[in-house]
């Protein structure tokens, strides 16, 4: 099987690794794949266990024939330590000297040289043990990202036009091919359905358990699971243009761009380790030159060796991250950029288009009001008939539910439509008048109070007949979302091109105090400007061509995934479920992605900085040094890694 994931490791491996040296952590080992093998089978499991063995031979054969105990720890520590030892050689060539595999190769043979033996085999072999098992966890937070994001095909099953079907690799497939996908089988690229029913399982993308039908003329999304019946799909996007792989391309540029913890930790490591060395230097010689006692010294400049090692920081900083971007990419958020998860830590204040982001972008009948001795059904059905040949939105919802409601639709005669105000049609012999009120008005029709929502008016032989009203209804879950940023902290505020009579029901379901309606971009751009000055950073939330330059100049720009390409191109986070309630879980897992690094930074620094005291006062061994590396290292994985299992909009 080809090696689909190698360069989706490779990215997110090298960018989540700095250069303290430790063997999950260099650059050198960025290329190797992610260890998925038994750990028992591992050749580093074998030296790790030959060398234990020689190291208790040792110590239990001190007890009977002391002359046997040094050779056989000086084999134990060749075994445990050549590739350290070799590592540090070689580093120091590059100039790279200040790494792990130096520091521990220069405390060890300290210790042998102050005559330590047991304890300089006993802190390589530890230091091993905990290496072994920080690498183990750091490579399954990595898989587990690439797991979740990686749903590229190799294959795919090409159907011909005499119905034969081939396998061809899915980058070979082309937009207008044929594909069939089974039951059971993960849908390889973007496509229309043209035959088949099934129900879809869009979890991989979205974190959506509930199936959705997906028959006839629907999109399918590549990633997502056929559950019941076979379809053929036609390929509307290449492998390189589908889903799947903008999520992957999402992933390796969240990993490409380090937030500011993760630079300051980094420019902090390569400051913090030679600091520590020239201490770890003047603490062996000058209170030695003072008092004589070289080897308590050089004992206690050996630990400080030992602990200066930052790769607990180094390591587990960008884990943290990484896990949040494998986190939101399992729940159907792509975060494009890594500074974009820190950034949304910052938000005060959030501004959110209207159609398409708080409502669904659909039209519906809401209301008929019928005057003048009409019925509602007579109202609907003369507007259906005179805006059947309309392609207009509200024409299509009017046409819609006359068809629901089963009303029969007469024939129109001299249809004559005026752009964006209605249309004028003869029906039965009577002049008919249906639009909005300044196509009312046009005609010399009143019609009294305009309507608060949106609607379309009908005059019948220029007598007003009656109004339908409609609207674009909220999500079902606006309100919760909505209700869920203002317990954070979040000014709501809705920012559409709509008319005010249309945005304010819409607001005042969702929750939104704050209206800004009729705008055009740039409007748009100036009232983001004043939110900013007033609230601080700002989040915008749109999926819109027109929301496309707002996208690109919000502090953080983020866009539902059912929108334009312009506005997913142009945004930095996307939510590929065009949930309203993705924000604040977004938001929530931002704040805690940041938080558990801050944790491991603190924990980090604070252990070392306890070990370094108490190894000034004499209370620290090697051993603690061990700890407050390895072990800290360990901790601060597992931390990061408890992202992995947050609960989805928590």
């Amino acid at each position: 099987m080809p090696n689909r994931n190698k360069n989706a490791e490779e990215t997110v491996s090298c960018a989540a690794e700095e250069t303290c040296g430790c063997s999950c952590c260099q650059h050198e080992d960025a290329d190797r794949q992610i260890d998925t093998g038994v750990w028992y089978k591992s050749s580093e499991f074998y030296e790790i266990f030959i060398g234990a063995v020689f190291f208790i031979a040792a110590q239990i054969i001190s007890f009977y024939i002391a002359a046997y105990q040094l050779p056989l720890l000086i084999i134990s520590y060749l075994i445990l330590g050549k590739d350290i030892l070799l590592s540090a050689g070689r580093n120091i060539l590059n100039g790279r000297v200040f790494d792990e595999n130096f520091l521990m190769s220069i405390a060890t043979i300290g210790a042998f040289a102050i005559e330590e033996y047991p304890e300089a085999v006993g802190v390589m072999l530890f230091f091993r043990v905990g290496e072994f098992f920080e690498e183990r966890a750091a490579n399954k937070s990595r898989k587990q990202i690439i797991d979740a994001v990686d749903m590229r095909p190799e294959t795919v099953m090409l159907v011909d036009e005499n119905n034969e079907v081939t396998t061809a690799a899915a980058d070979q497939a082309a937009v207008g091919d044929i594909i069939m996908v089974r039951p059971g089988d993960r849908i390889p690229l973007d496509g229309t359905v043209i035959e088949g029913v099934s129900q879809i399982d869009a979890s991989p993308l979205t974190g959506e358990s509930v199936p959705v039908m997906a028959a006839e003329g629907g999109t399918v999304l590549s990633g997502c699971i056929n559950k019941t019946g076979v379809l053929k799909i036609r390929v509307e996007k290449v492998l390189a243009e589908s889903m799947v792989s903008k999520i992957l391309a999402a992933v390796q540029s969240a990993a490409a761009n380090k937030p500011r913890i993760q630079r300051f930790i980094s420019r902090f490591a390569r400051v913090y380790t030679p600091i520590v060395v020239v201490i770890a230097v003047l603490i062996a010689v000058i209170p030695s030159l003072i008092t004589g006692q070289w080897h308590d010294y050089i004992y206690i400049a050996l630990t400080f060796l030992v602990i200066s090692c930052p790769c607990a920081l180094v390591l587990s900083v960008p884990l943290a991250f990484f896990s949040g971007i494998g986190t939101a990419s399992r729940q159907g958020i792509l975060f494009k950029d890594g500074a974009a998860i820190e950034a949304l830590t910052q938000i005060k204040a959030a501004a959110l288009d209207k159609t398409g982001t708080i409502t669904q972008g659909i039209f519906a009948v809401q209301e008929i009001k019928a005057g003048n001795n009409f019925t509602e059904d007579e109202i609907l059905q003369f507007c259906a008939s005179a805006e059947n040949a309309s392609s207009h939105p509200l024409a299509v919802s009017i046409v819609r539910q006359a068809k629901e409601k089963m009303l029969d639709i007469k024939p129109a005669a001299d249809i004559e439509e005026v752009s964006g105000k209605g249309v004028k049609a003869y029906i039965d012999n009577k002049k008919i008048v249906c639009g909005n009120a300044a196509f009312m008005q046009d005609h010399n029709i009143q019609i009294g109070a305009a309507a608060e929502k949106t609607a379309v008016y009908l005059a019948v032989d220029n007598q007003y007949a009656g109004c339908i009203a409609l609207g674009d209804k909220i999500k079902e879950d606006a309100v919760g979302a909505i209700a869920k940023l203002k317990q954070q902290g979040i000014s709501v505020a809705m920012l559409t091109g709509d008319s005010a009579e249309g945005a304010a029901p819409a607001a005042r379901e969702a929750g939104i105090d704050i209206i800004h309606a009729r705008l055009l971009p740039q409007e748009k751009l100036d009232i983001l400007q004043k939110i900013r000055s007033e609230k601080g950073k700002v989040l915008f939330v749109g999926d819109g061509i027109n929301d496309a330059p707002v996208l690109a100049n919000a502090d953080v720009g983020a866009a539902m995934g059912s929108g334009a390409d312009a506005a997913i191109e142009a945004a930095d986070v996307v939510f590929m479920t065009s949930r309203v309630d993705a924000i604040p879980y977004a938001l929530k897992l931002a704040k805690t992605t940041r938080s558990i690094a801050v944790q491991n930074v603190v924990f980090a620094l604070a252990v070392k900085l306890i070990i370094m005291i108490c190894g000034l006062l004499g209370y620290a061994s090697l051993w603690s040094a061990v700890f407050a590396d390895t072990g800290v290292a360990i901790i601060c994985v597992l931390n990061a890694v408890r992202i992995l299992y947050s609960d989805r909009f928590a």
